[in-house]
């Protein structure tokens, strides 16, 4: 097992130890090829900061942080600007989590964080598929010249996982190509999560790797990410969903990510997001 040195600034209710935790929190703090608005990566420490304004127990799940073990590693120091080196530190990270028996949670960071991380649970899970909560396709080839970019990674995790292993939804954002190279490739929905229950009667025990871009969500509950998308999902959908699944998948690692503190001075996304996440750690537990 690798030894883990604790964090002393940890999300609310999840200070254990590591060798007594079976999840492992961390954060990627990147996000260098934002194309928009950058700031993600100050999300970690915002949604440590303000996880105390919020109480450790759940009422939707009528569970409560202190009574699991979750260990929480705090922020990656990345190379800031070079996603290569980011990616490499990202997926050893994961690999360490994963080889010690644990589950992987990571806050992102721009999407592009993702990578790093399936990169990671596909080694150890061939047959891994992947879950996309995001109001982008994100299935751009390059951008700007470019194959590693938040508008690129789920066509750079399709270059691993390949055809039918990768759903999207809530999706509406996105170049024309984008959505008709899904239809070849993906399982895409538009604007919601119709057609949910069918992806996980179709995925049955198979590993699962969830990603949440959290501008799935709509801009009037959640304004604080670097491309906000009008049309999206409420906290309630999203919450519901996310339940859904972790009550009937194997989900082996999550992530969420795109929270950009500095667009919303009010703290509201912030505070969402760290909801989000405590559900999260409650529910795959």
């Amino acid at each position: 097992m690798v030894k883990m040195p604790k964090n002393i600034h940890t999300f609310i209710g999840c200070d254990s130890e590591h060798s007594k935790s079976a999840t492992v929190l961390f954060s990627a703090p990147f996000d260098s090829t934002t194309s928009y608005r950058p700031g993600a990566r100050f999300a970690g420490t915002a949604i440590r900061n303000e996880s105390y304004s919020i109480e450790t127990y759940s009422p939707y799940q009528d569970k409560d942080l202190l009574d699991i073990n979750v260990f929480d590693g705090g922020d990656l120091e990345l190379s800031f600007g070079d996603p290569v080196p980011s990616l490499k530190m990202i997926e050893q990270y994961v690999t360490n989590i994963l080889n010690d028996g644990k589950k992987s949670v990571m806050i992102g960071g721009e999407h592009l964080v993702t990578l790093g991380a399936v990169r990671a649970v596909v080694k150890k899970h061939p047959d891994l598929c992947l879950i996309q909560f995001d109001a982008h396709t994100d299935l751009r080839e390059d951008y700007l010249g470019s194959e590693l970019s938040h508008a690129t990674v789920i066509r750079r995790c399709h270059d691993i996982l390949g055809d039918g292993r990768i759903s999207q939804f809530g999706i509406r954002s996105g170049e024309k190509a984008e959505f008709e190279w899904a239809k070849q490739h993906t399982f895409l929905n538009k604007f919601n999560f119709d057609g949910l229950d069918g992806i996980i009667e179709k995925t049955g025990n198979s590993p699962v790797y969830l990603t949440i871009d959290l501008d799935v969500l709509d801009p009037s509950c959640f304004p604080g990410t670097g491309t906000p998308e009008a049309g999206g999902v409420s906290f309630l959908e999203l919450l519901d969903a996310v339940t859904k699944i972790a009550a009937k998948l194997n989900v082996v690692a999550v992530d969420i990510n795109e929270l950009s503190p500095p667009y919303d001075q009010s703290g509201a996304s912030t505070s969402l997001a760290c909801k989000i996440l405590r559900e999260i750690l409650l529910l795959i537990n």
